[in-house]
């Protein structure tokens, strides 16, 4: 198949009248479809429904003798619930804190508190030391980006690779002294799917940092969410780290937003020995505990790491067929077209798409003006701002699987008209 850039300015007026005829043609159907955030769909959250008549009513008294509706308890949280992730995370079960609903949450008060504060017991305050930068893989977490930019950290781009960031630059910026942190999403990247390899994980662990107190902000939020067969996490960061005389780098973050209830599920934090009594120290001003009733539901309706394991095969049986959907439809309306680029991802929540450069936000308003609704184009960098304007993340969870079929074709659609527009030179008001 010929591709765009080797079509003749006849050739391509003939496919822009043919494509313009099925996107017209989609947007008279008047659609109305949100394939724009990593939101889980009704039908996974239905399959967490047992926890809206847990606990019991007479079932309040939780594994250390505590009543979970009065204050007191462990600061860690509950036992046997941190029991249960600790080795899906391979972390010790003391190294795990159990926290509120949001694991976003708990990152933007290790940030705060940091910035006040500083990381260890004797640091300087990171707001002290002069403007500070944080290195961000590109593509990535608009919401990671926004905690910097609310609090006037400077993001520092780091480009991605199939193997996870590249190495040779973030090698290069943590040289500088205002470098203090990185923001990590290890297992099936936001929105770039990609698992980093143990050579980046190896590397991140022993790099020399100029910063002695830098942080590696290692967010696991899809760490198991497997789409296919045998799909196993990274390397875990804090055994590396540890091995490598760096035991107090990484402060790891994830929840069950996505595993039971998207704003009623359990944030966690674990880190090495030290981390974790800064993280209580800080914590223990902030209020006198979290929702232990929330995490005894969560432990009795999990129950164990297998449990877990169980329970994400059923949402991958959800999952699974719409990701299938949406690559289906790139691979009929666009493989070697030219038009666009797209991840494969085998977990996670996320498709990446790179158009050709300039075309990206054109896309994304075309399949607008079809009523469908994505992501910002050039959201997932810094300050919004995609240099080459090509990016779209593509979030296949929330709608429903024929909506999803529908979605795919409309924005495949949309994807290849702003491509044949911008290789013929045609302004997107015309």
């Amino acid at each position: 198949m010929m591709r765009l850039a080797e079509m003749s300015a006849d050739e391509l007026q003939q496919m822009l009248r043919h494509v313009r005829a099925e996107y017209d043609a989609i947007r008279a159907r008047k659609l109305k479809l949100n394939i724009a955030r990593g939101r889980p769909g009704e039908e996974q959250l239905d399959l967490s429904n047992e926890l809206l008549s847990l606990p019991k009513p007479d079932d309040w008294i939780t594994e250390a003798g505590d009543d979970a509706r009065n204050y007191g308890g462990d600061p860690k949280g509950l036992v046997e619930l941190r029991r249960i992730f600790a080795p899906i995370l391979d972390v010790p079960v003391e190294q795990v804190v159990v926290g509120g609903n949001s694991s976003l949450a708990i990152m933007h008060d290790v940030i705060v508190w940091a910035l006040l504060k500083g990381v260890t017991a004797i640091a300087t305050p990171w707001m002290k030391q002069g403007r500070i930068a944080f290195l961000s893989p590109v593509p990535g977490y608009e919401l990671h980006h926004n905690m910097c930019i609310e609090y006037g950290i400077d993001l520092i781009p780091v480009p991605v690779t199939p193997k996870g960031p590249d190495m040779k630059v973030v090698e290069h910026h943590v040289r500088d002294p205002r470098v203090k942190g990185m923001w990590c999403v290890p297992t099936y990247a936001n929105p770039t799917g990609e698992i980093w390899s143990d050579e980046v994980i190896d590397r991140l662990a022993a790099m020399e940092a100029a910063a002695t107190d830098f942080r590696l902000f290692w967010d696991d939020a899809y760490v198991v969410h497997h789409l296919a067969d045998n799909s196993k996490p990274a390397k875990r960061i804090l055994p590396a780290c540890a091995a490598a005389g760096n035991a107090d780098r990484p402060l790891m973050f994830w929840s069950t937003s996505k595993i039971t209830f998207a704003t009623a599920g359990i944030g966690f934090f674990a880190a090495s020995p030290a981390n974790v009594r800064w993280f209580l120290d800080c914590a223990k001003r902030r209020g006198a505990g979290q929702d232990k009733l929330n995490q005894l539901r969560h432990a009795r309706f999990l129950k164990d790491a297998g449990g877990v394991t169980r329970h994400m095969k059923r949402h991958r049986a959800i999952l699974a067929p719409k990701f299938s959907a949406v690559l289906q439809a790139f691979e009929r309306r666009l493989a070697g077209k030219g038009a666009a680029v797209w991840t494969r991802p085998e977990g996670g929540y996320f498709i990446s798409v790179d158009t050709i450069a300039g075309a990206a936000q054109r896309a994304v308003r075309l399949a607008g003006d079809a009523g469908i609704s994505l992501t910002a184009a050039g959201s997932t960098f810094p300050n919004g701002h995609d240099p080459k304007d090509s990016n779209i993340r593509i979030a296949p969870s929330f709608a429903s699987l024929e909506d999803v079929r529908i979605a795919a074709e409309a924005i495949a659609i949309s994807i290849l008209l702003a491509a044949v527009e911008k290789q013929l030179g045609i302004n997107d008001n015309d």
